[in-house]
């Protein structure tokens, strides 16, 4: 499993639950994103944001940062400060 993590400044859950709505309008993430799964955390407190995008294959994760890459800033949770490309080397949950 591959994640990218993508850190945003600049936020508020206005601008979330604006993403929120135009992603479930369009029924999931943009087109050429093959991500097994997408979760979006909000600090309200701070003004930030984490994107945490999981993809099966190192290639998926590099052709879906290009569409991300591409996109306008209004049409991101806000200021992208920072973006790691990584591969998941443990998972545990509870039982």
């Amino acid at each position: 499993m591959f994640v990218r993590v993508v850190r945003f400044t600049d936020t508020n859950r206005e601008r979330i639950e604006s993403l929120l709505t135009r992603v479930r309008e369009a029924g999931g993430p943009p087109p050429g994103v093959k991500a097994k799964s997408i979760q979006i955390l909000l600090d309200e407190s701070r003004g930030t944001a984490v994107v945490l995008q999981n993809f099966e294959s190192a290639e998926d994760m590099e052709s879906a940062a290009k569409v991300f890459d591409a996109m306008e800033p209004g049409e991101t949770p806000g200021t992208r400060a920072s973006v790691d490309s990584c591969e998941q080397m443990l998972e545990l949950s509870a039982s």
